[in-house]
Parts: C-alpha cells; sequence; structure tokens
C-alpha cells in the first residue's frame, strides 16, 4: 500500500519486483491485499472524515481519475477534505480525507458534508451551491485562482494589466505572510489593517478596467471572474481562521495527480474506494509527520482486535504523540 500510494508504484511493477528477487506473488494477489487492507482500515479512515468535519473552516477539491468501465475508461473523481489549523496556532492535527465517486454531481460533495456546518474554501464548481443554499456551509473563494488566470494572459501576451493585477495581489500574499502563525484575533486584526485597503482598492482597480479592454477579451472574462470570486472571499478580512486561497487542497491533490501517470486508473468502484481510504491514511500520515509503513504496521496488526469505541486511540496524531 505505500509503495503503490505514497511512492506511486503500480502493483504490476511491484509483482516484477518482487519476481526479480525469486519472489513468485502474482499482481492479483497484490490487488486482493490492498483491497482486504482497505477494507479492515475504512473505519478509521471514515473517523479522520468524521474529524475533519469538527473543523471551524475546511478546504475542498476534486480531481479526475480514470476508472475501468465495460468498454472504455470513465472518468471518475476523488474528492479530497483538508483540515488544517496550523496556520493560526491551532494544536489540532491536520488531517485529509479523500473520497472516490463515479461521477463528479453535486450530490456527492452534499452527502460528503451533510453534516459539517462551517467555512469551506473552494473553487467555484457550482455542485457546492447546494451546501451553501442551505446555509451551513459558507463559501470562501481562492484568490490563488483569480491571481492563475492573469499569470497565464501575461505569459501569453506581456499585457501591462494583467501584469498589475499580478503585482497587487502578491501585495495581500505579502501580508499572509506576516499573519501566518498568530491567533486568529491577531491575523484578523493584521488584516484588517494592512490587507483590506489593497483588498478594496484591487476590487475598485479591476471594476476601472474593464470599460477600457474589448468585453469578450480573455483579459476581461480574467477580470470578470475576479470580480465574481473577490465578493466571495471577502470573509476572510474579518476572520483569522480562514485562509486567501484553496491551496491547501490543491497541495492534497498532488498524490493523486503523481498516482495516476504511474497506475494510470483504477478497476473499479472498490479499487477507487481502497484508493480514497489509502490516500486518507497516508497522507494524513504525513502531515503529522509519521512514517506511514510504520504507523500502518502498527495499525493492521492491532485493528482487528481493538474496540470501535476507542478507534480515535489508533489515528496517526495519537501515533505521534506516542512515539514522541
Amino acid at each position: 500500500m505505500v509503495n503503490k500510494y505514497a511512492d506511486h508504484c503500480p502493483l504490476y511493477r511491484q509483482s516484477q519486483i518482487f519476481a526479480r528477487e525469486g519472489i513468485d506473488i502474482d499482481r492479483s494477489t497484490l490487488a486482493d491485499w490492498v483491497g482486504k487492507s482497505a477494507t479492515l482500515l475504512e473505519p478509521l479512515a471514515d473517523t479522520i472524515g468524521r474529524y475533519i468535519r469538527e473543523g471551524q473552516a475546511i478546504f475542498a477539491d476534486d480531481t479526475t481519475i480514470k476508472m475501468q468501465a465495460k468498454r472504455k475508461c470513465a472518468t471518475a473523481r476523488i474528492w479530497t477534505y483538508v483540515r488544517d489549523e496550523r496556520p493560526w496556532g491551532s494544536n489540532a492535527p491536520p488531517a485529509v480525507w479523500y473520497q472516490f465517486s463515479a461521477d463528479r454531481e453535486g450530490r456527492h460533495p452534499t452527502g460528503h458534508l451533510s453534516n459539517y456546518t462551517g467555512w469551506m474554501h473552494a473553487d467555484g464548481y457550482s455542485g457546492y451551491n447546494r451546501l451553501y443554499e442551505k446555509g451551513r456551509v459558507k463559501e470562501i473563494a481562492c484568490m490563488a485562482h483569480v491571481r492563475r488566470k492573469f499569470v497565464d494572459i501575461f505569459k501569453a501576451s506581456g499585457l501591462e494589466i494583467a501584469e498589475e493585477a499580478i503585482k497587487r495581489i502578491a501585495l495581500l500574499y505579502a501580508v499572509e505572510k506576516t499573519a501566518r502563525g498568530k491567533s486568529p484575533e491577531e491575523r484578523a486584526l493584521i488584516r484588517q489593517e494592512r490587507a483590506r485597503p489593497v483588498f478594496d482598492d484591487l476590487e475598485i482597480w479591476l471594476q476601472a478596467q474593464l470599460p477600457r479592454i474589448p468585453g469578450k477579451s480573455e483579459l476581461a472574462k480574467a477580470i470578470r471572474y475576479a470580480l465574481t470570486r473577490i465578493s466571495k472571499m471577502r470573509d476572510y478580512l474579518d476572520h483569522g481562521v480562514l485562509e486567501l486561497d484553496n491551496n491547501t487542497a490543491e497541495r492534497s491533490m498532488r498524490c493523486v495527480a503523481l498516482g495516476r501517470k504511474n497506475y494510470l486508473l483504477v478497476g473499479s468502484m472498490g479499487g477507487g474506494k481502497a484508493a480514497a481510504i489509502a490516500y486518507t491514511l497516508i497522507e494524513t500520515d504525513k502531515l503529522n509527520g509519521v512514517d506511514p509503513q510504520a504507523w500502518l504496521t502498527d495499525v493492521l496488526s492491532r485493528i482487528a482486535d481493538h474496540k470501535i469505541t476507542r478507534i480515535d486511540e489508533l489515528t496517526p496524531w495519537h501515533y505521534a504523540a506516542k512515539a514522541a
């Protein structure tokens, strides 16, 4: 499991590696082991998911992954939900929870977060709207998505307006460097004093640029997108538990991006679910500075006889505390 989901080595390659050492283990046998291990570890992944949904603010994102279908590969999805309160000085351990689905319908995140109440950093995917409509989940947009569009335009055409937008956004990130690690109250105060004037000026300046450029140009599209998203990130100025962007969730998707380049696809719904469980456990290990192989070795030797009412004792952060 560690070789596949942490080191991105597909099972068929692992089978070949074993064969070079004179050990005959078929890929189907390895897949069976991974599947059964994931089933055994599922309650622990569910525990991590519940822990994440207890946070005041989470980060959400999704990415594609191929799934083998009857005649051709289908485009399935891996969803990620992250709780990481370290930027505002919290002692709560960081964690990430992955979920798998065969498509990108909005009912999936709605189901994943059915019991969640709090802030959610996310992109502008319309499938999240059902969550926002109920009022329990409050949307926080991502400045990194806004900035990325201007960066692409500046690289392609060198337009001064795009460059100026990038510079103005950089001033907001400079404030965030100062605020990082401080308490929510201190972060809010720093932002109100230093970031709010820059943020307000950025919005006014963007509005002033639209009449000056062709309405159908890529730059105009980027500005309209920015103005739409900026209105949904303004709350970060007053709440120190929030971030300026959703990069925390995007970073959590790197493991999936690297994995799919190597194993290319999951074989079934069961394989996708096993991958989500494995990523949840291994990536949460890494966030807490835990060696995934040492932790999995320990947990798999104990979980079958462990009381479900004490499942929290097996989480990566408890393991890290015990090791320390």
